[in-house]
């Protein structure tokens, strides 16, 4: 997805396959267990299904180190399925950017999937992210 800045950031689900092409050289992974290992850095953020993270601190760091790395390296943020967490992750990364928190969901929604922040309550987090 392209960011404001003009970084890109891949989002996508990990119960689908790695797509084809080159692998993410930092990624931001947002599940309720631990995903485990990777072939490259990563940083996981606890984060139940169709939930909030569970540590709020933790996820702004994450985002913050993905869009500095996005600079110049292949960054990814996945969940389970790809679009609530990794769409509210994606809305809160583009508030960092410099969106209002009131057009980050329709900016992902518009530039990444449709389908992404699926609850009310990741739509309400977004709008108080920061």
């Amino acid at each position: 997805m392209p960011l404001p800045s003009g970084r890109l950031i891949r989002g996508r689900g990990l119960r689908t396959a790695l797509p084809v092409g080159p692998q993410p050289e930092f990624g931001i992974y947002l599940t309720g267990r631990d995903p485990g290992p990777f072939d490259w850095p990563s940083r996981w953020v606890r984060w139940p299904d169709f939930w909030l993270p569970l540590d709020r601190t933790q996820l702004a760091a994450a985002l913050e180190e993905a869009l500095r790395r996005a600079a110049g390296e292949r960054v990814e943020i996945a969940c389970g399925g790809g679009y609530g967490r990794t769409g509210t992750a994606l809305a809160c990364a583009v508030v960092l950017e410099g969106i209002p928190n009131v057009d980050a969901v329709r900016y992902v929604r518009d530039h990444y999937s449709r389908r992404s922040v699926e609850t009310p309550w990741q739509r309400r987090f977004v709008a108080r992210w920061r």
